[in-house]
């Protein structure tokens, strides 16, 4: 029985047209909502693909224990993904980890969570060298989850390009495929995936992959700039689960590879901007999501997309923004942005087009 024949643990994600979103993007905004996966991201199907396939090969599954060294998304996508398939899991998480989500990650049934180092790195090494050997000398079978840099966790990201062509086709879009899929980078596992699925599709010749970071967390456009892989000497964006100081070299082949065809662009927002992405797709589509995925909804406000592509949008033309999701995130973090920045753009002349989207008639300062 092979991995993709089996039960999974993760979901095929609605893809939805929103019709707020693409009057205030000038196009069509389709949402591929993977904010409705079991952990409540996009982490559930690259994570959940790469344990069942690592179940399937072993020879004692019965003795299978999954470790993960991420404190946010991953850790979380790797305990519901463990649960669903009846393995116990233990989850390494730095110091600086929240509260919150160290207990969500108890909640959602880890066997085990430990704190252990300053920063991911730390937690990592500690995960490796001391708690599965300890593990594994007691007779376990630890196997270790990288939160984004695995062939395995690609491919499972890649599974949203199927999931995505059946259901344009299944709309009466075509073969052609979307204009643009919009993504955000941070260590470059959704966005391998997704780039790896929209290359073995030779119908969709004109679909661009827009690839999206906050500052203070942008490792892989410091990289395209340095034309080398680079490691940022650290996180300073509030974006958290951006943070990796360094893609992965796949990412950055892909992105180089793709970049001069214009198969991929990338962009860089400030952590204001991705904060007004969160409040407004929460007053717009009432769906709460954390800063590394409003980075990405911000591309439909204020012109955002059209200067990210370096050229106007059409009306017809069909942009799919991957709702990725996100634990990090409360109602008042929500209500505390929209404080903030309710007149981010305020600078935006075309009030009509503006006072279109629901989000702007309650924005604080009458954006």
């Amino acid at each position: 029985m092979t991995a993709d024949s089996m039960q999974k643990p993760w979901v095929r994600t609605p893809l939805v047209e929103s019709a707020n979103l693409s009057k205030a993007a000038g196009c069509r905004i389709l949402l591929k909502l993977e904010n409705l996966q079991p952990s409540g991201s996009f982490k559930s199907r690259g994570i959940g693909y790469h344990l069942l396939s690592a179940l399937q090969r072993s020879s004692n599954p019965g003795k299978v224990h999954f470790y993960s060294s991420s404190g946010g998304n991953a850790g979380l996508a790797c305990v519901h993904a463990a649960n669903f398939l009846g393995r116990p899991s233990t989850v390494v998480v730095p110091l600086s980890t929240k509260p919150m989500m160290i207990v969500k990650i108890k909640a959602a049934g880890a066997t085990e969570v430990v704190q252990y180092g300053a920063t991911w790195k730390e937690a990592d090494a500690y995960l490796k060298d001391v708690v599965i050997r300890t593990a594994e000398s007691k007779g376990e079978e630890g196997l270790y989850v990288h939160p984004f840099d695995d062939p395995e966790v690609w491919e499972g990201h890649s599974t949203l390009v199927d999931e995505l062509e059946q259901q344009l086709q299944e709309m009466g879009e075509g073969a052609e495929g979307p204009d643009v899929v919009v993504c955000s980078v941070g260590g470059g596992g959704l966005f391998n995936g997704i780039m790896q699925g929209v290359e073995k599709r030779k119908e969709w010749k004109t679909t661009t992959v827009l690839g999206l970071e906050t500052r203070g967390a942008e490792s892989l456009a410091q990289a395209l700039e340095e034309g080398e892989l680079v490691t940022l000497p650290g996180i300073t964006s509030l974006a958290t689960s951006l943070g990796a100081t360094r893609v992965s070299e796949r990412t950055f082949e892909l992105a180089q590879k793709h970049r001069a065809s214009g198969k991929f662009k990338n962009a860089v927002l400030t952590d204001a901007e991705a904060a007004m992405g969160c409040w407004r797709f929460a007053d717009d589509e009432r769906i709460l999501v954390e800063l590394a995925c409003g980075v990405n909804v911000a591309m439909c406000y204020g012109g955002r997309l059209e200067k990210a592509l370096g050229r106007p949008v059409r009306k017809d033309e069909k942009v799919v923004i991957v709702v990725c999701g996100g634990q990090n995130v409360t109602t008042s973090m929500i209500e505390g942005w929209k404080q903030e920045f309710g007149d981010l753009d305020s600078e935006v002349t075309n009030a009509q087009q503006i006072a279109d989207v629901p989000s702007a008639a309650t924005a604080p300062n009458g954006v």
